[in-house]
């Protein structure tokens, strides 16, 4: 048995934060029925073609789910929700600000005809405040969190590699929802719950707001490296290949200096005899570092660090992480299947020994639309009605 067996969550969602929330729902075991636009689904589904044809964010956050093509402003789209909110547990949606409340689907109209329900709106700012109406796009919420501020080279900003902001509101999402069921197991009453990608990523951004604090200088981008810690950071090699180290503390810059530099006198030489002070004369620090590596390849230097206890990590680009040796051991890709045949998927995060997650395919658009209608009770002859109509 899953954690979120019997439990059934419908969804009006696109893009990324409200699907990767979901999706991880329907990883415990939870039934989730996405409810796509005839014709076209979530716009996602177009985002490239790079999994043989399928989008790679659509492959990533739609495995486990039933897809249910249904035209939300049709006329007969009303008792079909309603038939599915009478046996669901959760609504999850993260449409344009309001088009939720003008569907009657908003907390406030459905929490008196479904009191164990659990409703949770995802949004860029919130369900009120001065923003609220303002597009959110994942850059954008980046942007205005201050991301971008603290995040790439000193003469340029940089935004995250993937979508941050949306993982950000998801991962909460998740987390709220999980809480919400436990919840309502004691009072048996469900719950609204409000997930902004502004609040999440703001949530993320608490370090440099507390070194800012107070009107404080801000951390200044610094690339790759870390802004406050130094060495920590990459460093090329005579290779060619770039190997990523940090240090934490003084005992781990002694042991830097005698057993990977193999300069121990630089342990207590006034320009970086603290972090402070290695952090003010980095310059100076990463000639001598670069020095030392460049008669070495990056396997010679990572054999230096690891013997000295120092932390470090290959720079690995997508190939090399499909390949990585510690994802193999532990045995943690699995094929799932997907309208273009299998494709390798990662197992989630957590390793429960329970329960196996749930691993199912990731949908076709409308695949199960005549399955689940069949379940609320319209014959063959309804169906084809409602698709003549263009209501599914």
């Amino acid at each position: 048995m899953r954690p979120l067996d019997g439990i059934t969550v419908i969804t009006l969602e696109h893009a990324i934060a409200a699907p990767f929330c979901t999706r991880q729902l329907a990883d415990l075991g939870a039934r989730v029925i996405k409810i796509e636009r005839p014709g076209v689904g979530d716009f996602a589904r177009a985002y490239d073609e790079r999994v043989r044809g399928l989008a790679s964010h659509f492959v990533w956050t739609n495995r486990s789910k039933e897809s249910l093509t249904l035209d939300v402003k049709h006329a007969e789209s009303d008792p079909i929700l309603m038939q599915l909110l009478e046996t669901a547990d959760v609504l999850v949606q993260n449409l344009a600000p309001g088009a939720a409340a003008r569907l009657g689907l908003s907390y406030a109209a459905l929490h008196e005809k479904f009191p164990r329900l659990i409703v949770c709106d995802i949004s860029g700012y919130g369900v009120d405040g001065p923003y609220r109406d303002k597009k959110a796009y994942d850059l954008l919420i980046q942007s205005e969190s201050g991301f971008l501020s603290v995040t790439g080279s000193p003469d340029e900003a940089a935004k995250a590699g993937c979508s941050i902001a949306d993982i950000a509101a998801g991962t909460y999402a998740y987390s709220n929802i999980l809480a919400a069921l436990i919840q309502r197991g004691r009072t048996g009453l469900g719950c609204n719950i409000d997930v902004s990608m502004l609040e999440s990523m703001v949530e993320w951004m608490s370090y440099p707001l507390y070194y800012a604090f107070d009107g404080a200088e801000p951390p200044p981008r610094a690339g790759a490296s870390h802004a406050t810690i130094y060495p920590y950071g990459p460093f090329t090699t005579g290779d060619g290949k770039t190997v990523m180290l940090g240090l934490q503390n003084e005992r781990e810059w002694g042991l830097f200096c005698d057993k990977v530099l193999l300069q121990p006198n630089l342990t207590t030489d006034p320009l970086f005899s603290s972090n402070s002070r290695r952090t003010a004369n980095r310059e100076a620090l990463r000639a001598i570092i670069l020095d030392v590596f460049a008669p070495l390849t990056a396997e010679q230097v990572i054999v230096r660090l690891d013997a000295a206890n120092i932390a470090n990590a290959h720079m690995n680009d997508m190939h090399d992480l499909w390949e990585h040796p510690q994802l193999k051991a532990r045995a943690r890709w699995v094929n799932v299947d997907t309208p273009a045949g299998k494709v390798p998927a990662l197992l989630p995060p957590g390793v429960p020994n329970t329960y196996t997650p749930r691993m199912d395919a990731v949908p076709a658009l409308g695949e199960h639309t005549d399955a689940i209608l069949a379940e609320l009770g319209y014959d063959a002859a309804a169906i084809a009605g409602l698709r003549t109509q263009q209501a599914i």
